[in-house]
């Protein structure tokens, strides 16, 4: 019984957290400053794994856009790999 009264509070706070929903305005403040350069990714960083009164809208925000970067740069690496072994293969040797 106590494991069920365990999951249901859980379910009670995740469901009050779930409430917390960022208004248009946040949302237009948080893209002006993800537009700044070098503060994009710390504030990426900041919000994606800080602690304190980060909303949890911002912080899954934060998480996935730091995780379609990984995967860029990682394509982009694949890329780049590729391209330089066929140019190196095309090139005459000396």
């Amino acid at each position: 019984m106590e494991a069920q009264f365990v999951g249901n509070q859980e379910r009670a706070a995740y469901t009050s957290q779930s409430l917390d929903v960022m208004s248009v305005k946040q949302w237009v403040g948080t893209m002006l400053l993800l537009a700044i350069p070098v503060v994009n990714v710390i504030l990426l960083f900041v919000w994606a794994f800080g602690g304190g009164n980060i909303s949890p809208n911002k912080k899954n925000y934060s998480r996935a856009a730091l995780l379609i970067a990984l995967i860029g740069i990682g394509i982009y690496v694949v890329l780049f790999l590729i391209v330089g072994a066929i140019v190196a293969s095309i090139l005459p040797r000396y």
